[in-house]
């Protein structure tokens, strides 16, 4: 009892959402999932056309696809939404099974036992089931930093649990009469109303997509603006703009910042001698030695070639030369294994500590050159400058 208008209207949505969705992958295929959320829409179209076409065709093919649709596409749609956050692909066995009890069902409600109730119920149960799942996959990562996720999510849950609910709205909505009818009237506006939902759903999660999509451009995008590509730390820019914004935090707090800067040691020597490449591996090395001398919360950035540099939220002077002192030993006692021999390392660090008044720039300088001065003084040692002390002033006396 669904009005053709409208069938028309959600096979032409699905099938532009599907074009749309098509054209964004074909130009972006690292997009991860955007192929799923394509071949999703693209059995959402066989499903509105089904429906369309239904009584064309044998009323159990007819069955057939429609119920095989519906449930292809809500599982590519929680396949994509897992491949989007990175979790595990599922096992297909279980789908297979589950999708393929669904259609026998379906078909035994139709040709052996016919009942249009159990029907209905069986077309939203597997959907249902899968459009919730998706909506909790996708709800993670908190709601102000990816909000496309939770707009996705949100949209998805909601069907899933409309397409649940369907059977209890229309018993609810639609009581038997005394003789055991029903309202056929009734029935087609509920029945209209199940399409608009689709309709409104099919929209929603076409622009989630396409939303999401953008999310993931856009990340990448800031993370080669913001990340060394060779190291995958931050970059100087990003790590000065981090160092500027945890030094306006610790004056609030009135605490100071530890910087550190960090040179390799004669790492032109490993160039000439092993080769770029082999300095890459070193460089690499280096970022998983200094690593392990970090909490989750301190920052390290590589201000360009062997130069590198950390800075230490929350932490005092004594806490900075602690952990230069431990990498600087950390380097020294493990080499880099190459298919040769070991590639020996030694780093010399400068620390200095950000006070007030200082800026990013200033104290970067400062341990540049405290860490010029370990140079100077033999290498693969640490030394500390501190920000000089502000003159005095002198306060002009005059006589009564």
């Amino acid at each position: 009892m669904h009005s053709p208008t409208l069938l028309t209207l959600a096979a032409i949505l699905t099938a532009l959402i599907t074009s749309v969705l098509y054209a964004v992958w074909f130009f972006n295929k690292t997009i991860p999932g955007l192929r799923l959320w394509m071949l999703s829409f693209l059995f959402g179209s066989v499903f509105s056309v089904s429906l369309l076409v239904r009584d064309q065709i044998p009323e159990v093919l007819a069955v057939v696809i429609s119920q095989g649709a519906i449930s292809m596409a809500a599982y590519f749609c929680l396949l994509a939404s897992r491949m989007y956050m990175g979790r595990r692909p599922l096992s297909h066995i279980y789908a297979v099974v589950g999708i393929g009890a669904l259609i026998s069902l379906a078909v035994y409600f139709t040709a052996v036992q016919p009942h249009p109730g159990m029907r209905f119920l069986l077309a939203g149960l597997g959907s249902g089931i899968y459009f919730l799942l998706t909506g909790h996959t996708l709800a993670q990562g908190g709601m102000r930093r990816v909000p496309a996720r939770y707009l996705f999510a949100m949209v998805a849950g909601l069907h899933g649990t409309f397409l649940l609910l369907r059977p209890v709205l229309f018993k609810l909505a639609v009581p038997a009469t005394a003789s055991g009818q029903v309202d056929v009237s009734l029935v087609a506006q509920l029945s209209q109303f199940v399409v608009l939902e689709a309709i409104v759903a099919v929209v929603l999660l076409g622009f989630g997509a396409l939303i999401l999509a953008n999310e993931f451009i856009t990340s990448e995008l800031r993370h080669l603006a913001e990340v060394d590509p060779l190291t995958s730390v931050f970059n100087r820019r990003a790590f000065l703009t981090l160092l500027d914004k945890a030094i306006s935090s610790a004056e609030r707090t009135q605490t100071v910042v530890p910087v550190l800067v960090m040179d390799l040691d004669h790492f032109k020597r490993v160039n000439d001698t092993w080769g770029h490449r082999a300095g890459d591996d070193v460089l690499r090395h280096f970022v998983v030695l200094a690593n392990r001398c970090l909490r989750n919360e301190d920052v390290l950035g590589r201000l360009g070639g062997e130069e590198f540099a950390i800075f230490l939220p929350n932490a005092g002077g004594g806490g900075a030369i602690a952990v230069a002192e431990r990498l600087r030993a950390l380097v020294e006692a493990q080499p880099l294994v190459t298919d040769q021999r070991p590639i020996h390392l030694t780093v010399s660090v400068g620390v200095t500590l950000c006070a007030d008044g200082d800026t990013a720039d200033a104290a970067l300088q400062r341990a540049d050159e405290a860490m010029y001065l370990a140079k100077e003084r033999g290498r693969n040692r640490v030394e500390m400058l501190v920000k000089p002390a502000a003159p005095e002033v002198p306060v002009a006396m005059t006589a009564a």
